[in-house]
């Protein structure tokens, strides 16, 4: 590689783009400060002085996640997880915000129940470390009146569905 001086026009070109940069991390001045609370495991603000913060407060107990029901009717589970029920649907909740998939759900369970479905597929994913956020609420959104009105039993699927990242959900007839 050639290091060749810069022309009149590059540079002042350059000048423009270093007056619009902000520089990361601790001025030098603060560099010793910095690698102090670094040391220590305090908080360290963007230009390396050290942030005295409160302990965080404590967290309240969070509700225990239920394990699944085993549905009604187990044959049909059985079935199910050897390919001889064909599942009416599939619902993904992948894109969906928390907010969006617990209004979501009970409505593509209802419209599934009037069809006549018997079992649908619902894909949460399983998150980072199996415990994603629309995995941990799905069942609890299957514990509420709108979908518990619905749903006659859930059991997580067969691999081949999805697995841990997806549940068998069991409707009641219309």
């Amino acid at each position: 590689m050639s290091h060749r001086r810069l022309t009149p026009d590059e540079a002042r070109a350059w000048a423009r783009v270093a007056r619009t940069v902000k520089p990361i991390g601790p001025k030098t001045d603060d560099i010793e400060t910095f690698i102090d609370a670094l040391e220590h495991g305090e908080p360290v603000l963007r230009h390396g002085k050290a942030k005295s913060v409160a302990p965080p407060p404590e967290k309240p107990a969070t509700k225990a996640v239920k394990s699944p029901a085993p549905p009604q009717n187990r044959a049909n589970e059985k079935r199910v997880r050897r390919g001889k029920l064909e599942l009416a649907g599939r619902f993904d909740l992948h894109g969906h915000t928390q907010i969006s998939a617990e209004a979501a759900l009970p409505e593509f369970l209802a419209r599934k129940q009037a069809e006549g479905a018997r079992c649908v597929l619902v894909i949460t994913g399983k998150g980072k470390g199996g415990e994603g956020v629309l995995r941990r609420n799905f069942l609890c959104w299957l514990e509420m009146p709108a979908a518990r009105a619905l749903v006659s039993g859930y059991s997580e699927s067969h691999p081949r569905h999805g697995g841990s990242g997806a549940w068998y959900v069991f409707l009641r007839q219309a």
